[in-house]
Order: C-alpha cells, then sequence, then structure tokens
C-alpha cells in the first residue's frame, strides 16, 4: 500500500520538529540547533556517485558554513551502518575533483521508517516511493524555513550556490536589504522599495549618501559587512 507524502513546509514556516538516529549520535532537531541556521539535505541513498561528489563537496566546505554560524545536516533511507560504510569508502578509496581522504564528519541522518522524509515532503512518488529527492532546506536559527531546492535524482547540487544564499539571507536580515540577480557578497544590495509617494519623490530628488538611484523603486547602495573583523564571506 502506498504510503500518503505530507505537504513540504514552505518558506516562513516552522520546520516540522523530529529526534533521528544520525551517523554522530541521536539528533533533537529543532532544539540540538537552536541559535544556528541549518542547511538540511536530503540524497537518494548511500553508494551512488552523484551522492558521493555531493557530500565529498559539502564535507570539505563544513567549515566554510561553520564559519557562517550554519550546521550542515544529512539524511537519506539508509541505515547507520550503511552510511558509516559508505562514508569510511569516500575516505579510503575515493578521489574526486582534487579531493581526496574527505571525511564526513557531519551528521547523517537515518530514515529507515521515512518518517523524516515525509515530514519534509523529500519523497515524491513520480520520482521514487522508496528514495528520497535531492532536497536542500535552508533554516534559520529561529527553526524558520527560510529556503528551499528540490533537485531531479540524477542531477547534483550547487553547494556554492546554497553557501552563495545563505550569506544573502543573513546580509538581508541583519541589514533590512534585498540582493540583486547573481549577487555576490561585496556586489551592491538593494534598498526595499519607499512606503508612500513622498517618500519615493524625497528619494529621488535627495538621494541618501552612499546610494544609487536608477528610479524611486529601484535604488542601490554598497553592501555592508557581517563581519567586524575578518569576513569570512569574502
Amino acid at each position: 500500500m502506498e504510503q500518503p507524502t505530507e505537504r513540504l513546509p514552505l518558506i516562513g514556516e516552522k520546520a516540522p520538529s523530529f529526534k533521528a538516529e544520525t551517523t554522530q549520535g541521536e539528533i533533537n532537531f529543532p532544539e540540538c540547533y537552536k541559535g544556528k541556521w541549518v542547511v538540511f539535505f536530503s540524497h537518494p541513498a548511500d553508494f551512488t556517485p552523484v551522492c558521493t561528489t555531493e557530500f565529498m563537496t559539502f564535507a570539505t566546505m563544513a567549515k566554510e558554513f561553520k564559519d557562517l554560524n550554519c550546521e550542515l545536516l544529512g539524511l537519506s533511507i539508509d541505515s547507520t551502518y550503511s552510511h558509516i560504510a559508505w562514508l569510511r569508502t569516500i575516505k579510503e578509496k575515493i578521489e574526486y575533483n582534487g579531493m581526496k581522504g574527505v571525511e564526513v564528519m557531519f551528521p547523517v541522518i537515518s530514515d529507515l521508517t521515512m518518517e523524516v522524509s515525509r515530514k519534509f515532503g523529500m519523497l515524491q512518488p513520480g520520482a521514487s516511493n522508496t528514495q528520497a529527492v535531492r532536497a536542500v532546506f535552508i533554516i534559520d536559527p529561529k527553526g524558520i524555513v527560510r529556503a528551499l531546492f528540490y533537485y531531479p535524482l540524477s542531477n547534483g547540487r550547487n553547494m556554492q550556490e546554497i553557501k552563495r544564499l545563505l550569506i544573502a539571507l543573513q546580509h538581508s536580515d541583519k541589514y533590512e536589504v534585498a540582493t540583486p540577480a547573481n549577487w555576490q557578497p561585496g556586489d551592491d544590495v538593494i534598498v526595499p522599495p519607499p512606503g508612500s509617494c513622498g517618500s519615493a519623490k524625497e528619494r529621488v530628488e535627495k538621494p541618501a549618501a552612499g546610494t544609487k538611484v536608477l528610479d524611486w523603486f529601484m535604488v542601490l547602495k554598497k553592501c555592508p559587512s557581517l563581519c567586524e573583523k575578518k569576513c569570512p564571506h569574502k
């Protein structure tokens, strides 16, 4: 009998809570991650080539994410024993794209019951009833879903894009700005549009120092830094 797939959590909603066994011991989500950003991602299965390249890439970037107050959390519908065997194989045997001897230290959830996968809408019947699609959730320190990506089983993700969006979200939260298309840390940011005709007129006629006014609704300014000293975003 086909199991139901729960509705995936949407942007602005609380991420579903759960307890799970992982390669780093049991976790209680989101309690174990209070005050931190989380990149929570699923993969279809252990010992598959695309997943292997993704885990190696995430593992080599783990410190970069940690410097952004962000923890990585993986999941697949495999046992903890399978996860451990696969991660050992990655470290001992796999060399890819200049990466070798890569040790995956972030937790990987064992979801044999598919409970967590269903809570996050990671099971999509059109793709597979037994494998989670390549989902990514960026969850903020309050446990709110801020962004989500879904990839097919066959194609790997771009981890640099996940990191870029995380930084953009942190800039938007701290400085109340938006980021334009293809934004990279250090690029100009967008000042939110004015809320009245009067402020729109003033914005054009008396632009604030350090801003570039393209029109009343389109104002840019230099990107503020999230760090006072050494900034890991650059």
